[in-house]
């Protein structure tokens, strides 16, 4: 439900809330939740509903997109390895391998450090760094599941590749992916959060959870709740994810 409700926030909000995030009321700096600005506003006199709107919408694409630009290689890839063995699956192994010892934030760092503040650097990273999960799941157990008996009766009487993986390996990968792909997803927008809050993600003046926490902190004693309400967000959409893997497990 909580992360069904953020959906709603993101996906609807910002058509719900007719006002833009951008536009500045100096005159309104820091007003409190009323009837004009049901959320209050920053210290720049925006409206911190319309900004927490499109903020939420821009974070959990961001996951989303980075998520599944992390899961169809990875599941590919791990596939592949487990099926044809030999040298392609050691390259495959080997390459996982290399991504493993360097610091994921490390790598993610390297790839913003050439364009800070850009979308397409701090995706491509945080991509980069999460197919490998997915590479070494979907790897060991497609090894188990090419063992099974009415597997391997499908491959000798001549099934094709395309209906094995559809049909028999895919579905019974899909309970193990889906749950790590909802852990990604709360781990990429708190990733995606936390590289805004020190100034290497996105940046202002683009609403974004982490930015937004960052350009209020000044302003914590005049206004503390104006602060907390985009890292709760943080909060609310990582605690949706892990809940809903935790409901899925029982």
């Amino acid at each position: 439900m909580l992360l069904a409700a953020l959906l709603g926030f993101a996906v609807l909000g910002p058509w719900v809330v007719d006002a833009d995030p951008a536009r500045q009321v100096l005159a309104h700096s820091l007003a409190a939740p009323g009837a004009e600005y049901l959320l209050g506003t920053d210290h720049l006199g925006r409206s911190m509903l319309a900004r927490m709107a499109h903020a939420t919408r821009l974070s959990l694409l961001l996951a989303a997109v980075t998520v599944l630009s992390a899961a169809v290689p990875g599941t590919l890839l791990g596939v592949m390895a487990a099926w044809r063995g030999g040298w392609a699956e050691s390259g495959l192994v080997l390459l996982a391998d290399a991504v493993l010892a360097l610091p994921s934030l490390l790598l993610v760092l390297l790839l913003v450090a050439f364009a800070p503040g850009d979308f397409l650097p701090l995706y491509l990273g945080l991509a980069l760094v999460g197919w490998v999960e997915y590479f070494r799941v979907s790897r060991a157990l497609t090894r188990g599941i090419l063992a099974k008996p009415h597997v391997e009766a499908a491959r000798l009487l001549g099934f094709g590749r395309g209906y094995v993986l559809r049909r028999l390996i895919l579905p019974e990968l899909l309970p193990a992916l889906s749950t790590l792909a909802t852990f990604g997803l709360g781990g990429a927008v708190l990733a995606i959060s936390t590289l805004s809050f020190v100034g290497l993600g996105i940046r202002p003046p683009v609403a974004e959870l982490g930015s937004m926490t960052t350009e209020l902190l000044p302003h914590a004693y005049e206004a503390p709740l104006t602060v907390l309400m985009p890292a709760a967000l943080v909060l609310m959409a990582v605690l949706g994810c892990h809940l809903l893997v935790g409901r899925g497990a029982r």
